[in-house]
């Protein structure tokens, strides 16, 4: 058996690994409320993405492989809250969160190197006769959806105190000077006015 640790492998971990450093950043300096604060209509918040994707990741790139972490997640139980994955509890704090995390994205990996990519899997909680996928697929999948809430994380951040980007060595962003955004945020205001 041969692992993934191939170009493809390689790719897809290099790009998981940077959403899932950048999801990270974006609780930096922040105080338990604003980790913690719904910014939307639905809840959305940051410790509450980090809390999902760790379970995303213990979900497809380890259950589904036959290769369970250990790890007690009574918020994914049958019986658990409804939305219970996507907010953190009083009692789970930022640490418990972001180290459930890093547990996570270990397994996870641990099972991306053990396995080859055309390994079949079966997700536990897709319907019978319809829950097989490759590692492949789980993979993909899984950085699909860390970029995702990675790229809200990104927007919940600015709307709070105007952090940006990728990282904080690395925001991929035109200008840093914030008399340029304003000037171009101005500007946009008014050709949406205008259209």
């Amino acid at each position: 058996m041969t692992s993934s640790t191939g170009a493809a492998g390689n790719d897809l971990r290099l790009y998981l690994q940077s959403a899932r450093d950048a999801l990270l950043w974006k609780l930096d300096g922040l105080s338990e409320y604003d980790v913690r604060r719904p910014m939307t209509p639905t809840g959305t918040n940051l410790l509450g993405l980090v809390k999902h994707v760790a379970g995303v990741e213990l979900g497809y790139l380890g259950d589904t492989f036959g290769r369970p972490s250990g790890e007690a997640m009574p918020w994914l139980a049958d019986a658990a809250e409804t939305n219970g994955d996507m907010w953190a509890t009083a009692e789970e704090s930022r640490d418990f969160i972001t180290g459930l995390y890093r547990r996570a994205w270990a397994h996870a990996d641990a099972t991306i190197e053990a396995l080859p990519l055309d390994t079949i899997g079966r997700v536990p909680w897709w319907p019978d006769g319809k829950d097989e996928l490759t590692l492949h697929h789980a993979v993909v999948r899984v950085v699909a959806d860390t970029q995702r809430h990675a790229g809200q994380a990104d927007v919940l951040r600015e709307l709070m105190d105007g952090a940006a980007g990728m990282s904080e060595t690395d925001t991929s962003l035109p200008s840093h000077d914030p008399a340029w955004w304003a000037a171009y945020r101005d500007r946009l205001e008014r050709v949406a006015r205008e259209a």
